[in-house]
């Protein structure tokens, strides 16, 4: 099995989380609301691309808005393989973090 890198599983967590409103901006808003850190736009679509690539996610294009002058959101959504890996990482961190009580002190 692959291992998701960390920008890989909150963007799968975040498409879990928004469900049906799940599209690049709300993704990138999910992300920096949670993390409270600063994002680029190519830090969530270069790994969306490769994810949707290696079949963790599938998506389709909504209907066009006057809003966004006329183009379509595209929308994300988690395939059976891509539940499948944030299972698998939730054990893998569970399992790593087992047995330690302090972190980060000397």
């Amino acid at each position: 099995m692959k291992l998701l890198t960390r920008a890989e599983e909150m963007i799968l967590l975040s498409i879990l989380r928004l469900k049906d409103n799940a599209y690049c901006v709300p993704i990138f808003d999910e992300i920096q609301r949670i993390t409270q850190k600063k994002w680029t736009m190519g830090g969530i679509y270069i790994p969306l691309y490769r994810l949707e690539k290696n079949g963790y996610v599938g998506s389709h294009l909504g209907q066009p808005t006057a809003e966004r002058g006329g183009k379509s959101k595209r929308f994300y959504w988690l395939t059976p393989k891509g539940l499948k890996s944030l299972e698998a990482i939730k054990k893998i961190e569970k399992a790593m973090w087992e047995g330690l009580t302090q972190v980060g002190t000397d």
